[in-house]
């Protein structure tokens, strides 16, 4: 296992399968990762409003890497386990017109600053708002030939927004690509289910990553095992596979299924089975429902009710 370091300069801002990778790396590396806020670095503590809304928006979602992982091949699984998260004591909501999950009712521009004092934030009195930070952003390029904007997620990861992701967790995410070409960024200190004024709590992200490689493997899409740090109003420990399509009953249809033939080839249950168990265990949840017109769901089922297993022999 070797230790590398990862800066965020220069970032990229597209998914684009011919970018050049910025570090080499093999199975059982880890790599400390510094990610700038969302904004590319272009929001800072005190800015104001109307400032705000001067920033150069091709720069949303600056992400570190590309980060090629060797011998990773069309086929695999690229295992990504989030180890450590460390947060700059600050962070940005904004209100967007013409964004968001209410974007009828606010329309107004709103940009408001966090003080991220170690695991908690008081900055929005009297709340006091828990501080699980994650990175809204890991995926692996694209299949597709192109450049593309990283706002809406897919089966390659990408714009994923569970808030399950943060230290203690895993992500599996299919390989497209040699090398698969990982990049990561859009650190959030928290988040709430869907996301919904179009922000969590905007933050510079340090991240530790470890990454391992499993061959040969099919994975439709992302799968999050989600660790025992995580929020006690989240879903706790967790198997959790993630869904994005356009239509979010579909969606959510979609993420069942894929839970339904997971505990069939993971575990055993046969189809019935696993169907009944979904119904009365499994939680839908709405993790992103703001990049119109793809919306994410997650389906979740708690590691208590399951025997203990890997996904993949490693």
């Amino acid at each position: 296992m070797r230790e590398h370091e990862l800066s965020a300069e220069p970032t990229h801002s597209l998914w684009d399968r011919t970018l050049k990778p910025r570090l080499h790396i093999g199975p059982g590396d880890e790599v400390q990762i510094e990610c700038v806020d969302a904004s590319g670095g272009q929001v800072t503590p005190g800015m104001s409003t109307a400032e705000y809304l001067q920033i150069d928006r091709t720069k949303i979602h600056a992400l570190s890497g590309p980060i090629w992982v060797k011998g990773a091949e069309p086929g695999d699984v690229l295992q990504v386990d989030v180890l450590a998260t460390r947060h700059s004591g600050w962070g940005w909501t904004s209100v967007v017109e013409g964004l968001g999950f209410l974007k009828e009712r606010f329309r107004e521009p709103y940009l408001f600053h966090w003080l991220l004092e170690g695991e908690s934030t008081r900055s929005l009195t009297p709340a006091v708002v828990p501080v699980r930070p994650f990175l809204g952003v890991m995926g692996v390029a694209r299949a597709d030939d192109g450049s593309f904007r990283t706002r809406p997620p897919g089966p390659f990861g990408g714009n994923l927004d569970v808030r399950e992701l943060c230290a203690g967790s895993t992500l599996y995410l299919p390989v497209y690509n040699q090398g698969a070409l990982f990049s990561c960024g859009d650190g959030h200190a928290a988040q709430g289910d869907g996301e919904v004024c179009i922000n969590g709590i905007e933050c510079p992200l340090d991240v530790t990553l470890g990454f391992a490689l499993h061959k040969r493997q099919p994975l439709a899409g992302p799968i999050v095992e989600a660790g025992n740090s995580i929020a006690p109003d989240s879903s706790g420990d967790a198997w959790i596979v993630v869904e994005t399509g356009t239509d979010l009953a579909d969606t959510a249809r979609a993420a069942t299924n894929r839970m339904v033939d997971l505990l069939m080839s993971r575990w055993g249950f046969s189809d019935v089975h696993a169907y009944l168990l979904c119904s009365v265990a499994l939680k839908l949840r709405l993790s992103q429902v703001v990049n119109e017109p793809v919306h994410t769901v997650s389906a979740a089922l708690s590691k208590q009710i399951l025997p203990a297993r890997e996904l993949f022999a490693i």
